[in-house]
This record gives structure tokens, C-alpha cells and sequence, in this order.
């Protein structure tokens, strides 16, 4: 069954020769040549302000960023992909979240004081590129700003499942290690996962 596909590039820089936009493009080559539906947000390509006050939260967002509430709200799977940068994402990406989930678009208040989940029956997946081994990270330092950015960002918004892609060592990589990898992408793609 064709899904709607939304792809959040979240590379900050938006230079193509960045694996992040390879393996992003892998990943829509695959769901489109499968039939799915794709919208591509691009992160590096978009002015996104940082919030500053809390009462924002409650505001509508900029014109931007209820473009890609539409966008959110209208595709069954959600695929992010960004460079870790200084153990989590880069802070472009979490000002998005922030700005994504103003108005209450994925998390509400509710009468119980626990937070509704607006995103319920969307799908994630996480795809992380890093210079160290992907081993390195999950062992040494627990993937901890992954695990975060999982449950309290996609988990709190009703995304389930969320499944992780960790890739280490990208500096390093040889061509046809290059390859493997953007296979995969292209597979899970046309999985739409």
C-alpha cells in the first residue's frame, strides 16, 4: 500500500556533496520508484528563528512552518535525517521541532495535565551520520541525544513506531562502502520504514 512519505532534510548546510543529502536522496529515489507520495522539507534552505519565550508555544508559527505542519500532518511516515554534531542534533533542528510544535500541532494540553498526542498513527524513522564508529556512540555515550530526540520530540507527539539509522564514520568511508549504505537507503525507501 503507497504511503505519504514526508522527508526532513535537516542538514543545516545545504551543499549537495553532504552525505546526509545522499543518503536522503536514496531514501526518496526508493519510496517514489515503490509508488509512495514524498514532500521534502528542507532544513538548509529555510530561515528558522529560535523561540525565546515560552507563551510562543501557544502562537501561530511563521508561514514557513505551517507550510510544514501541512506537510507533517498529511504523510503516514516521517523520515529525519541529520549529522550529529556535538553529541545531538544540529540546534537548526531542534529550533524546528520547536517551531513545528507551536500552536499545539503535536502536542496539546489536556484537562489530566499529561500531553496529548496530535501525531498519533505517523511512523518515524531517525537516520544520524556521524564521524565516529556508530558503535562508539551507542556504546560510550548511550545515543543519548538520539533516545531524547526519539521520546521526548517524536515519542510525546504520538510517533510510533520510531526506528533509528546510525552511521558512523562517514569521513572515512570508502566508495563502495558509500554504496552499501545508500542501498539501504534506497530499500528502506521503497519500504516506506
Amino acid at each position: 500500500m503507497a504511503k505519504q512519505i514526508c522527508i526532513l532534510q535537516g542538514h543545516p548546510h545545504d551543499d549537495p556533496s553532504h552525505f546526509c543529502r545522499a543518503l536522503s536522496a536514496a531514501y526518496e529515489d526508493g519510496a517514489i520508484q515503490a509508488g509512495h507520495g514524498v514532500d521534502v522539507i528542507d532544513l538548509g534552505k529555510m530561515e528558522i528563528p529560535f523561540l525565546r519565550d515560552p507563551a510562543d508555544f501557544k502562537k501561530e508559527p511563521p508561514a514557513q512552518i505551517i507550510e510544514a505542519q501541512h506537510i507533517v500532518k498529511e504523510a503516514d511516515h516521517l523520515y529525519v535525517i541529520y549529522p550529529l554534531w556535538m553529541g545531538s542534533m544540529p540546534a537548526l533542528v531542534k529550533a524546528f521541532f520547536e517551531q513545528l510544535s507551536r500552536h499545539e500541532f503535536s502536542i496539546a494540553e489536556s484537562e489530566g495535565g499529561w500531553p496529548r498526542k496530535m501525531l498519533k498513527g505517523k511512523s518515524a524513522r531517525v537516520v544520524v551520520t556521524m564521524g565516529m564508529p556508530a558503535a562508539a556512540y551507542k556504546i560510550f555515550f548511550g545515543a543519548h541525544g538520539v533516545k531524547s530526540f526519539e521520546g521526548a520530540i517524536l515519542g510525546m507527539a504520538g510517533f510510533k513506531p520510531v526506528k533509528e539509522t546510525l552511521i558512523g564514520g562517514v569521513g572515512g568511508l570508502s566508495a563502495k562502502q558509500a554504496e552499501k549504505r545508500l542501498a539501504r537507503m534506497r530499500s528502506i525507501g521503497a519500504r516506506a520504514k
